[in-house]
């Protein structure tokens, strides 16, 4: 039993319930992700990391040369192209014990870096960004979590209103003709008409 015990164990996964838990699925470029990796042992196992992938793709339809063995030769053809532009694999938590029954909610906090692409879907050009989970076990395949996405979104500018209050010093000066006070840039007198004389 404890022979086949051993054989089974280097091709199955642990025996535990992994799952991404995070506090906005929506993210702005230059923030951090942030959530917890959940994890319910049902069995004793040693891991040697908990991780994340994240991964960033963008894919887009081009016009290439494709040959036809049919028509024996080259024709256009409309082919999706793909290619990763960000990927990172951030440790959660270095080597572990788990055992039978254990409930371990491990916290992510992940950057996602400014300079990066935004998520974004046209009709022939996408930008997707995606984030699974890893339990990794030595001599047996890692338990991953399901694959999620998130959006990421280019950060709004937050127009600072700046307010500066103008303080003026008005110089009255006496009419010359009524002896009323007048702001000394007018050049007619307010109060009587006469015109300014100094």
């Amino acid at each position: 039993m404890g022979f086949f015990k051993k054989f089974t164990n280097k091709l199955t996964a642990p025996d535990a319930s992994v799952q991404l838990r995070f506090t906005n699925y929506s993210i702005a470029l230059g923030d951090n992700l942030q959530g917890t990796f959940n994890l319910a042992s049902k069995e004793d196992f040693e891991s040697t990391e908990i991780r994340c992938e994240l991964t960033c793709v963008e894919q887009a339809k081009a016009i290439r040369e494709v040959y036809d063995s049919a028509l024996k030769r080259s024709i256009p053809r409309v082919v999706e192209e793909s290619v990763i532009i960000y990927s990172a694999k951030p440790a959660l938590s270095g080597p572990s014990h788990f055992t039978n029954g254990e409930i371990r909610a491990v916290p992510i906090n992940i950057n996602i870096p400014a300079g990066a692409r935004p998520t974004f879907a046209g009709v022939d050009h996408r930008v997707t960004w995606t984030i699974k989970g890893v339990l990794a076990v030595d001599g047996r395949p890692d338990r991953t979590t399901e694959t999620s996405q998130i959006q990421v979104l280019t950060p709004t500018v937050q127009s600072a209103t700046v307010q500066r209050e103008v303080v003026r010093t008005v110089v009255m000066i006496p009419c010359k003709y009524c002896q009323g006070l007048m702001d000394q840039t007018v050049t007619v007198c307010p109060n009587c008409g006469a015109k300014r004389t100094i």
